[in-house]
């Protein structure tokens, strides 16, 4: 769910739109052949190249309409090394890749980049790929709509209403398309892709949500698997899917908050609201009631108040990465003498729009959700209870207990059938994907897969908020397939 978190990603996505200046290089798959042609966009690389693979809407229908999946590569720095394609899987559900060749892809060592040519992709139904729209009204994608905030009070009455006013969006306006978005057709779409780029075998780098999409493939395709590393993994409980993740963020605020809590009051910090950890936390909590019962008016934002739920966001977007503590800091300083910070960023409403779609779609599909109001007001209540930090929000309704439709398929039960070439890379502190999900993603894969949990806060573990160990092991694997012979920590 990072990209309903947080923005940065997504503002630089937005920017990549797919441009076919021409014809280059053709690589032969199955009936079609890529026809690579330049990228259109800000701050991409000039070997950057773009093309677009068609795949079927329904793949159980043999006359399914045709779909377009947008692709983008930078060839191998050293052809007489390379080995193959490494497929940079996005976050999500609702994230895209078509810029990480030009972007994280540069961060990867020489030898990796001599060894792959490094591929992204726009998932179905997210721009420039064929896109879907649910034409949503802008108030109900405002960062606290778009997770199950509830009510000062707990009460889940208006979580529900926004949930249905979602569906019917969505249903009404999203065509044919939204029933088809799921991690299994975003795992069957890659494998087009993989056969049009030529290659008998993938390589991939997924993180956060890319972990499960992953997972899914290397369950689906075993044995069209290279090196998989997956980064910051996610629960793959095939009952559950997202309503795990997003139970997670209990644990993981918790796993997270004290590293806050320690830095926000360190003596010399500029940013230092209290003079123990112990302080921090209860500050917050009796600043965040505050605000609940009587919130700020804070233009530019959506919705244009700070109250106690738009702070708690702020909390969690601001734990995925240490380096952004201040942001939270800085709000609650700024709460505290009743003022607001600078309202946070979003990309342009056209790009939340299709992502909110394709979050939607992708989490409402794979696995059904409970429509009981009833039960989600039980799990909040003890939530709220439980992990006050979070107020009830990871056991709330999402739009999924309004969804008009039935998934199509069970979701993919992810397993140890296949060969060992999987690599698990996770940081011991982590808000969105806790270490317990992890291991629970370990546990599944079996002997599949090698494990290297890192000492380290933050989301996305490897070239990010990781540590030395973890991406001399990583890299290590990728460039040469050597993996620890047992699961690793780096202390």
């Amino acid at each position: 769910m990072k990209q309903i978190t947080r923005y940065a990603a997504l503002l630089a996505a937005a920017g990549v739109v797919l441009g076919l200046a021409g014809p280059g290089e053709a690589s032969a798959a199955g009936g079609e052949r890529i026809e690579w042609g330049a990228c259109e966009g800000s701050g991409l690389d000039p070997r950057q190249q773009c093309a677009t693979v068609g795949v079927p809407m329904d793949y159980s229908d043999p006359d399914s309409p045709e779909i377009r999946i947008a692709v983008s590569r930078i060839p191998s720095e050293k052809p007489s090394a390379r080995r193959g394609t490494l497929l940079l899987i996005p976050g999500g559900p609702g994230g895209v890749s078509l810029a990480d060749p030009s972007g994280k892809g540069q961060k990867l060592p020489q030898k990796v980049r001599d060894a792959y040519d490094l591929v992204g992709f726009a998932p179905r139904g997210m721009a420039p790929s064929t896109a879907v729209d649910c034409r949503l009204d802008p108030a109900d994608i405002g960062a606290t709509k778009l997770l199950p905030w509830p009510a000062p009070d707990g009460s889940v009455g208006e979580n529900m209403a926004t949930a249905r006013r979602t569906a019917t969006a969505c249903a009404r306006n999203g065509g044919e398309l939204i029933r088809h978005i799921s991690t299994a057709n975003e795992a069957r779409d890659l494998d087009r892709v993989r056969a049009a780029l030529g290659e008998a075998k993938i390589s991939a780098w997924g993180v956060s949500y890319g972990t499960y999409v992953g997972a899914v493939y290397s369950s689906l395709f075993p044995h069209r698997t290279d090196r998989i590393v997956l980064d910051s993994n996610n629960d793959p409980d095939p009952t559950r899917v997202t309503r795990n993740w997003l139970a997670s963020f209990e644990v993981g605020v918790e796993d997270n908050f004290p590293e806050f809590a320690k830095w926000a009051s360190r003596p010399g910090n500029p940013h230092r609201i209290a003079r123990t950890p112990a302080e921090v936390r209860s500050g917050f909590l009796r600043l965040a009631a505050r605000l609940d019962r009587d919130p700020l008016p804070w233009p530019g934002a959506n919705p244009p108040r700070l109250d106690g739920n738009a702070l708690r966001q702020t909390m969690l977007s601001s734990l995925y990465d240490p380096d952004d503590y201040p942001t939270l800091a800085e709000a609650v300083r700024a709460a505290r003498k009743g003022t607001v910070p600078p309202p946070p960023e979003a990309p342009p409403e056209p790009v939340l729009q299709n992502v909110t779609a394709v979050g939607v779609g992708t989490i409402c599909n794979d696995v059904d959700w409970p429509d009981s109001a009833a039960a989600y007001q039980k799990g909040v209540d003890e939530s709220r209870a439980a992990h006050p930090l979070t107020a009830g929000m990871p056991r709330g309704p999402m739009v999924c207990a309004a969804w008009p439709y039935e998934p199509r398929e069970p979701a993919m039960r992810v397993t140890d059938r296949g060969p060992s070439d999987i690599l698990l890379v996770q940081n011991e502190r982590d808000v969105a994907t806790p270490l317990a999900g992890a291991r629970k993603l370990r546990r599944a894969l079996g002997d599949r897969a090698v494990m290297v949990t890192v000492n380290s806060t933050g989301h996305d573990a490897y070239l990010a908020n990781g540590n030395a160990c973890g991406d001399r092991t990583v890299s290590r694997f990728l460039a040469t397939g050597a993996r620890p012979a047992a699961d690793l920590y780096c202390g």
